[in-house]
């Protein structure tokens, strides 16, 4: 299991629909590799110091939730670390599209990993890019070096149009992330691979013409989002289980019931359009 890299802990009702915001939270930072880092230019850049400076890295979270991040030493964002520790990430949710993406950002400040703490860094960092050429990549620890969330201030959330909040901190570290979120690739390659036709058959009813492709894009414990492709168009569209799923298996047989329901009201077909 994931080690806590620092501090915090690391929960809620069925509603059927959606997760609660702190957990929603939670899933997309177990689901998402790569957040757009935001930290304030030194002054030893000699330029725009002060100003915010935006960089795309990859990262990890902590059972905390807390984000773990390898950072090459020449970076500039690196360097404006070392100056000041507070920053924001920005983290969209994988596979969605434009404005009505669901995305989080949380402020802290981001410190270099104590070096006994260095080898549970590594170690989040190999479960989530588990690749041949992040293995070798981030197992140089002279290229990179290891830092953290070492306080988490804020956390707000974005779920798509209408859906903003403040996630309160507490309820971020106490929230618990789905754990079908936990291996959320593999168990998306494997819904899509056993149920792309049937989706597709199941949106053929609505007035529009027929997708030209589907594809399962994220899942919680509630439900699926799938993308819908309509030419150069898009949509996302909702798909309910009718009871909570922890595993591949369950979450299977739940899109099993789905695609062969004869009603679109019983498998909660919803969502939203994206331009």
């Amino acid at each position: 299991p994931r080690s806590f890299l620092g501090g915090g802990g690391g929960g809620g009702s069925h509603t059927h629909r959606l997760p609660s915001a702190a957990v929603a939270v939670r899933n997309l930072m177990e689901q998402a590799r790569y957040g757009q880092l935001c930290t304030l230019m030194s002054r030893s850049n000699h330029r725009r110091a002060g100003y915010p400076f935006g960089s795309v890295v990859d990262f990890v979270v902590d059972a905390a939730g807390l984000p773990i991040f390898a950072l090459s030493p020449l970076a500039m964002h690196t360097r404006n670390l070392m100056e000041d520790p507070r920053s924001t990430i920005v983290v969209q949710m994988p596979g969605w599209h434009g404005m009505a993406n669901a995305r989080v950002t949380l402020f802290g400040d981001i410190s270099p990993v104590a070096p006994d703490r260095v080898p549970i860094a590594r170690e989040c960092f190999r479960q989530k890019h588990d690749s041949p050429k992040h293995q070798k990549l981030y197992a140089n620890s002279d290229s990179f070096q290891y830092f953290h969330f070492t306080s988490l201030h804020d956390v707000y959330f974005v779920g798509g149009f209408g859906t903003v909040a403040w996630v309160d901190v507490k309820q971020y570290f106490e929230a618990v992330p789905d754990p079908i979120t936990g291996e959320s690739e593999a168990t998306l390659r494997m819904l899509n691979d056993s149920f792309r036709e049937a989706i597709v058959s199941l949106f053929a009813n609505e007035e529009q013409d027929d997708p030209d492709s589907v594809n399962i894009i994220t899942i919680d414990q509630r439900g699926v989002d799938v993308r819908l492709r309509y030419g150069s168009d898009y949509a996302i569209r909702r798909l309910c289980f009718d009871e909570p799923v922890d595993t591949p298996e369950q979450a299977a047989a739940a899109m099993q019931r789905i695609t062969t329901s004869q009603s679109s009201d019983e498998v909660g077909l919803g969502g939203i359009d994206v331009e």
